[in-house]
């Protein structure tokens, strides 16, 4: 347990007195607030020793978050590289401060082992909630913060088989939303439509696909692995550098022999990336390739073109998240897994048009 990789910060951390003194955060927590009277002198020592030699000092914020003065969410996210994150930081901020409450930003680009970091540290400092949003297959790297009592929201993806008790989901309908988007460039008359992702390794990301697959189906046009493009390595998802692979993709596509009129993007950054790579190969958006993207990001609406996009409502998600961290948990035996799930919605802008002779079913 305490060879764990862990992230370091800029000063000593309750989790690096820890593994100083081979002893859990929580023991260390303990000893700071005075829960020590069953603490073995030598652990106590141990303890002392590691704070002494890292020169910790414990924040005073965190004193106060451990006597319940300030009361503080923990909000783990993929990247705020990502502007969609930064709104959604934006929208959960919002929805806490309306309960007096703050949030403490963590970005954790879906690593698992640096999730679990920061969910324990979030807990060896006194908070007892975690909006967290990953979309990850599995959370087992999470199940023993849940079982000891962390109220845990997963935002961007719908309950799992194997989820531990008592997580709380909410997300937007993602398959919807791939079958939203896909459905408008069918109606424009485009056949030959394209899909470009990082690795489809979260929820959110396989439903979108799933959306994407089955409009084409609906309208009886053949799915075509060539026009799927989802490179790179399964563990890099690719929050960070997301309009350079959406760039990449564009690229691929427009290389075969046989290339798409239209392309649906994992999100707005690999939209926006798709659109630079149209232009560097001398053609446009929509004229030779539609693009549409995913969340409606902020600067969607001015980018040129303006972008065809899936919006997600952020505010209502953010809303259903806080407050339900503000219910009261039951005891752990009697919890449930609960989940919402909530409507995207298709805004259409100058991205997409029909393709060059092909007649528009579109009103």
């Amino acid at each position: 347990m305490h060879d764990q990789a862990f992230v370091p910060t800029g000063r000593p951390t309750i989790r690096e007195v820890a593994r100083r003194a081979h002893v859990s955060p929580s023991t260390v927590s303990n000893l700071l607030n005075g829960r020590d009277e069953r603490m073995r002198a030598s652990t106590r020592k141990r303890i002392l020793a590691a704070i002494e030699e890292l020169g910790y000092r414990p924040n005073s914020a965190a004193r106060q978050l451990r006597t319940g003065q300030v009361k503080t969410i923990g909000l783990v996210v993929p990247s705020v590289a990502n502007p969609f994150w930064g709104g959604f930081a934006r929208a959960v901020e919002g929805q806490a401060l309306e309960f007096d409450q703050q949030i403490l930003l963590c970005n954790s680009e879906r690593d698992p082992v640096r999730e679990q970091a920061y969910v324990d540290e979030l807990w060896a400092d006194g908070i007892r909630a975690v909006i967290i949003g990953s979309s990850l297959p599995s959370f087992d790297h999470l199940r023993s913060a849940v079982e000891r009592g962390m109220h845990l929201v997963a935002f961007d993806r719908e309950p799992q088989l194997g989820d531990p008790a008592g997580l709380v989901t909410v997300s937007v309908d993602n398959r919807l939303g791939g079958m939203m988007a896909t459905r408008h460039l069918l109606s424009l008359g485009h056949q030959k439509i394209g899909f470009i992702s990082a690795p489809i390794a979260t929820v959110s990301r396989r439903q979108r696909l799933a959306g994407y697959s089955e409009a084409l189906q609906d309208a009886g046009v053949p799915f075509r692995t060539e026009f799927v493009w989802a490179e790179g390595p399964s563990d890099d998802f690719g929050d960070v550098d997301s309009a350079d692979r959406g760039r990449q993709g564009m690229k691929a596509l427009l290389r075969l022999k046989e290339r798409p009129t239209a392309v649906v993007a994992i999100n707005d950054m690999y939209a926006i990336g798709a659109c630079a790579a149209v232009r560097e190969e001398g053609l446009q958006v929509p004229h030779d390739v539609s693009v549409v993207g995913f969340d409606d990001i902020m600067i969607a609406a001015v980018y040129n073109p303006p972008l065809t996009t899936v919006w997600q409502p952020l505010e209502e998600m953010s809303r259903y998240a806080v407050e339900a961290i503000q219910r009261p948990q039951a005891d752990l035996a009697a919890r449930q897994t609960t989940s919402v799930l909530m409507g995207p919605s298709l805004v259409i802008r100058q991205s997409t048009a029909a393709p060059q002779g092909a007649p528009s079913s579109q009103p």
